[in-house]
């Protein structure tokens, strides 16, 4: 239960919300007792007055009650199915920020040990689950509560036993019957919720990688384990069917009790009334009407196991404490940026071999360097220092002479552009995928450095507003390129990390990339990693590294002239 106390914290923010629909439920459960039990009393005493030959008879009040009450139960249901779902949307909504907020600060580092598809799941399926918490354990319960309340205290004005017994067996069965199914059900719960979270993430797997199970004759065997998996989830969905089923046949043996009982006693006299006549049905139909407001709550403690699952998983990252923090100071504003790196080492966590070893660097401002080496020799870690994705163990980073873990993130963040390897195209906009690099840029600016970079053919067709991605126009690799190069303009730092910028173009796109590349950056500082080796005479310096560290380093022309790596690499060409 405690692992729900962050989450319950988090709904005060639509306490007012919340408050209104559980209200508004909890006078949907008393319009429908009352419309029953009026309803019960009406017709009966309708009929004793025909059988005792009494022709005076005030019907007239009576029936506007049943009118009354079916209206309200009608309107009730109406407006609390809408006020719940609006406010667990916002709270869902509110959920989800929360904990991609705290999801955001631990990347790399902490979210390294899981898969994308278990992150998206926990992000998604787990906090769906979490609304389960007010829809049907804390509205249900509330509501139940309050109409046994109000029963008990309204049939005492006829007959204070029968009130009391009633009241009591309802709040006997809503003390004991919940907890009962909470414990009986909790296993089913979080085995349905681990076993949907690893049926996700292996289909995923599965439809992203079937063409390599398929080339190395893995397929058959992989099905295998995914149809395993989809079996313990239906096992678990049975489980819990057969509890929800063995719930309600309970619920139906007390009720079914419970107005046996109401039946017997109020025959016998109701108050002073020794000839109850049609008050027998009052009391019979509002118990019964009492428990089916009672219905949803044990079926609802079935979820919690379900709900407390979700909300451990969903904890398990969020309480982790980011590996890299920043300092709390005013932004600054840095127009040339020089790097230093002195003797830095850096090891992924659970990696024998050091990624980078001993390695030092001096970058001037404005100066383009380039840097090379096979894969897995720490160009792209050293790209990730610089915008602190993780802390080296050993060595100093400076920019400008200041240590980089004294700078605030506002500040770094403003100070470095990255154009990745891998660009993200997000399923929106032009004009969304833009504004990411420049949140506060107007239509003008963005569509002047997409004429910049050679992309204004994007705005032939909707203009800005041509929707990109899934449901849109796809980017062929180059055009990639040139979206990630505009973003980094818009962004107009004045240092730029440039990782495989020409990786898997043709020569002809490469050299325009390249040549954009030289235009857009002139003035900045640039480190590029890189495999390809055009256009790299113009660069001020290359790096050469292998095993984390530099093995060459100086201009296209003195490396040539040495025989050294770099010459090895030219003579491959």
């Amino acid at each position: 239960m405690r692992a729900l106390l962050p989450y319950l914290a988090l709904y005060r923010r639509h306490i007012w919300l919340l408050s209104l629909g559980v209200v508004l439920a909890i006078v949907t459960l008393l319009a429908s007792i009352g419309l029953l039990t009026l309803s019960g009393w009406f017709l009966s005493a309708s009929a004793v007055v025909g059988v005792a030959g009494i022709y005076s008879f005030n019907y007239m009040l009576p029936a506007a009650g049943v009118r009354g009450a079916a209206i309200t139960r009608t309107a009730g249901r109406y407006f609390e199915r809408l006020v719940s779902h609006d406010a667990t949307f916002r709270v869902l909504q509110h959920l989800r920020v929360f904990t991609f907020s705290k999801l955001l600060p631990l990347s790399p580092a902490g979210l390294a040990r899981f898969r994308q598809g278990e992150l998206l799941n926990r992000l998604v399926a787990d906090v769906d689950t979490l609304d389960h918490l007010y829809l049907r354990v804390i509205s249900p319960l509330i509501g139940a509560f309050v109409v046994i309340v109000v029963v008990t205290f309204g049939l005492s004005f006829l007959d204070v036993q029968l009130a009391l017994t009633l009241g009591a067996i309802l709040l006997a069965t809503l003390v004991f019957l919940p907890p009962v199914f909470y414990y009986a059900g909790k296993p089913t719960g979080e085995a349905l919720t681990v076993n949907r979270g690893q049926y996700r993430q292996q289909l995923t797997a599965w439809l992203q990688g079937h063409a390599e199970l398929t080339i190395f004759g893995a397929t058959k065997r992989y099905r295998e384990q995914l149809d395993a998996t989809e079996f313990r989830w239906q096992e678990a969905q049975r489980r819990q069917s057969e509890l929800t089923a063995l719930s309600l046949a309970i619920m139906l043996l007390i009720s079914g009790l419970a107005v046996v009982m109401m039946l017997w006693m109020a025959a016998a006299g109701v108050g002073d009334n020794t000839k109850p006549g049609a008050l027998i049905a009052l009391f019979v139909f509002c118990a019964l009407a009492a428990f089916e407001a009672l219905a949803p709550v044990t079926g609802a403690f079935q979820h919690l196991g379900q709900v407390i699952a979700s909300a451990l998983r969903v904890t398990q990252i969020t309480s982790q404490q980011p590996e890299v923090t920043f300092v709390a100071e005013e932004q600054s504003s840095l127009t040339q940026i020089s790097v230093t790196m002195e003797n830095v080492s850096f090891t992924y966590p659970d990696q024998p071999q050091p990624a980078l070893s001993q390695v030092s660097l001096a970058v001037e401002a404005g100066q383009h360097i380039a840097i090379l080496g096979r894969t897995g020799c720490g160009k792209s870690t050293l790209l990730q220092l610089l915008t602190r994705a993780w802390d080296p163990q050993q060595g100093e980073i400076r920019l400008n002479g200041r240590r980089l873990n004294e700078l605030s993130e506002e500040t770094l963040r403003a100070a470095t552009s990255v154009v990745p390897q891998r660009v993200h195209l997000f399923s929106a906009t032009l004009r969304d995928n833009l504004l990411l690099a420049a949140p506060q840029a107007s239509d003008e600016a963005l569509s002047a450095v997409l004429e910049r970079v050679g992309l204004e053919k994007l705005l032939s067709d909707s203009g800005l507003n041509s929707w990109l991605g899934e449901g849109g126009r796809p980017l062929s690799g180059g055009e990639l390129r040139r979206l990630a190069i505009a973003r980094a303009l818009l962004h107009d730092a004045p240092l730029m990390l440039l990782d495989e910028p020409t990786e898997g173009l043709d020569a002809e796109t490469e050299r325009q990339i390249l040549d954009l590349l030289a235009e857009v950056t002139a003035g900045k500082t640039v480190l590029m990693v890189t495999h390809r080796l055009r256009g790299l005479a113009r660069f001020d310096s290359i790096i050469v590294m292998d095993n984390g560290e530099i093995k060459e380093q100086g201009q296209h022309a003195a490396l040539m002239a040495t025989h050294g790596r770099y010459y090895q690499f030219r003579q491959r060409l």
